[in-house]
Parts: C-alpha cells; sequence; structure tokens
C-alpha cells in the first residue's frame, strides 16, 4: 500500500506528491545527486533504486503529481523563480553498508583553475642581482 509523500523544489519551491511504500526512509533532498547514490526516475521501479532523480515540474509517472504549491521554506534557493522551474533534483533515500548508515557527500564538481598558466608563481621582484645586472 501506498502513502502520498511531498517534497519541493530546493530551487523553486514547486511542490511534488509522490505516492510510494511507507518502508522508505528518506534522507534528504538535494540540487545535486549524491556520490555513491544510484536514482530512478519516477516512473521506474524506484524501491530497489537509492534515490529519485526528478526534473521540476515534469514526468508522466502514474504516482507522481504536481501540484498548484509553492514552497515558502527558508532553503528555497530562489523563491522569485518562475515554478515549476525545469531543473533537476533529487531525493535520496537512506543507504546502509556493512550495517551502518552510508554518510552523504555531494558528487564532486571538478573546476580546471587558471587554464595553461605558468609552471610557477612568479614571486615579488628580488631587486638588483649584483654589478650590471640593474
Amino acid at each position: 500500500m501506498g502513502y502520498p509523500v511531498s517534497y519541493y523544489c530546493p530551487h523553486c519551491g514547486a511542490v511534488v506528491e509522490l505516492e510510494r511504500d511507507g518502508y522508505l526512509a528518506d534522507k534528504s533532498v538535494t540540487p545535486y545527486p549524491l556520490e555513491g547514490w544510484v536514482y530512478a526516475d519516477p516512473d521506474e521501479d524506484f524501491e530497489d533504486a537509492e534515490g529519485i532523480h526528478f526534473v521540476c515540474g515534469e514526468s508522466d509517472a502514474p504516482d507522481l503529481t504536481w501540484t498548484d504549491v509553492v514552497s515558502e521554506a527558508d532553503d528555497v534557493e530562489n523563491p522569485g523563480l518562475a515554478s515549476p522551474c525545469g531543473r533537476d533534483f533529487y531525493l535520496s533515500f537512506v543507504k546502509y553498508e556493512h550495517g551502518r548508515e552510508v554518510e552523504s557527500v555531494p558528487e564532486s564538481d571538478y573546476v580546471v583553475i587558471g587554464g595553461q598558466g605558468p609552471s610557477s608563481p612568479r614571486g615579488p621582484d628580488t631587486g638588483p642581482r649584483g654589478p650590471g645586472r640593474f
């Protein structure tokens, strides 16, 4: 037997209602996936997944309803954003390994800083280097 559970988009606050089994324990709803979690789409069999990947305002899943409600929670990233916003967000279930709850870590974003710059810092001007090198 399923139960209706509501979540809101962390980007714009759009509220979605999902009919699901009560034994699933929620860990978090985040604008990013958690590292090591496997996500299913709402129209897939998500009971065997470790979370659900939502696209705000989208999905034809039979057990999912986008309401006309917009959450006024303090942690909504951009409350003035058009709702639904069409951005990705993730519901993560509690996950256990070897009988212990797995700590969540946001998925890493790798950034290249500075491109092909010098191989070492240039440092300050050290002044004259001796006779004839002014």
